[in-house]
C-alpha cells in the first residue's frame, strides 16, 4: 500500500509515522508514505498556500493552484484508489471505513487547514470526503494521522500476532474484554480464575461474555447496528 498526504504544515505528521507500530511497516515495506508540502507547488516568493474569502469572513481558504498541481503531479505517477479529505463535515470514520481502506492500494489524504479548501478542490478532485469526530481541529494532519494509523495496522504482516487486529474493539461491532498481565494478584485484585486455566475454549467464552456485557454497558447503540 501506499499513502501520500498532502499538507502545508509537514512537521505536525512527522512524529506519528516515525514511531512504533508505522515505523516498523514502512521499514518493512508493507507500506509507503509520503508527505508533500503544498508550499514546494507555489510560485511566488512568499510560497503563498492560502487567501482570504471571498465575500468576506473571518479566516483563511486554502488556495486551489497549489493543490491542483500537487494532486495532478501524483496522479500522473500512479493510479489512485480515492482521493480522501479530511474535513469535520465528512463521513464519521470507524472501524469498518479503516478495514475498507487497508484493502486500497493507493490513496492521497488531503488536509485541511484554515477555514478549509477551496471549494472546487472538492468538487473536482476529492472522491471520498471523511472526519474523526464532530469537533474541529485545527487541520487536517492529526486527522491524516489517525487514519493512516487505523489502516496500516490491519495490513497483512504489520501485526506480529494477526489474529490480534481481527480482535480489536468495533472490529464485528463488539467492544474488547478486559485484558489482564502478570503479576495473577496486585493489591489485592486478582485476575480472573479462566484466564489461568489454559482452558481456550472457556477462556474464549468469558471473553465472549464480558464483550456483549461491556458493549451493552458502555456502548448499547453498537448493538443496534
Amino acid at each position: 500500500m501506499r499513502i501520500d498526504i498532502v499538507t502545508g504544515l509537514p512537521g505536525i505528521i512527522k512524529s506519528p509515522l516515525n514511531e512504533s507500530i508505522i515505523k516498523r511497516a514502512r521499514e518493512s515495506g508493507s507500506v509507503i508514505i509520503e508527505t508533500h508540502d503544498l508550499r514546494d507547488y507555489t510560485h511566488d516568493r512568499h510560497k503563498t498556500i492560502d487567501d482570504t474569502q471571498y465575500g468576506g469572513g473571518a479566516g483563511m481558504v486554502l488556495k486551489p493552484e497549489p493543490l491542483f498541481e500537487c494532486i495532478e503531479t501524483l496522479q500522473k505517477q500512479r493510479e489512485y484508489d480515492e482521493v480522501i479529505y479530511l474535513t469535520p463535515d465528512g463521513n464519521r470514520f470507524d472501524q469498518s471505513m479503516a478495514t475498507e481502506l487497508s484493502l486500497k492500494e493507493n490513496l492521497i489524504l488531503l488536509c485541511g487547514h484554515y477555514k478549509g479548501a477551496d471549494e472546487r478542490v472538492r468538487e473536482a478532485l476529492v472522491t471520498k470526503e471523511i472526519s474523526i469526530g464532530d469537533y474541529v481541529l485545527t487541520g487536517g494532519e492529526l486527522a491524516a494521522a489517525v487514519i493512516v494509523d487505523a489502516v496500516v495496522r490491519l495490513l497483512p504482516g504489520v501485526l506480529h500476532n494477526s489474529t490480534s487486529a481481527m480482535t480489536d474493539t468495533f472490529q464485528d461491532n463488539l467492544l474488547g474484554a478486559p485484558v489482564y498481565t502478570r503479576p495473577p494478584e496486585y493489591r489485592g485484585m486478582k485476575v480472573p480464575d479462566v484466564l489461568l486455566t489454559g482452558n481456550h475454549k472457556a477462556i474464549e467464552e468469558w471473553r465472549q461474555e464480558q464483550r456483549m456485557k461491556r458493549t451493552k454497558e458502555k456502548r448499547p447503540d453498537l448493538l443496534n447496528e
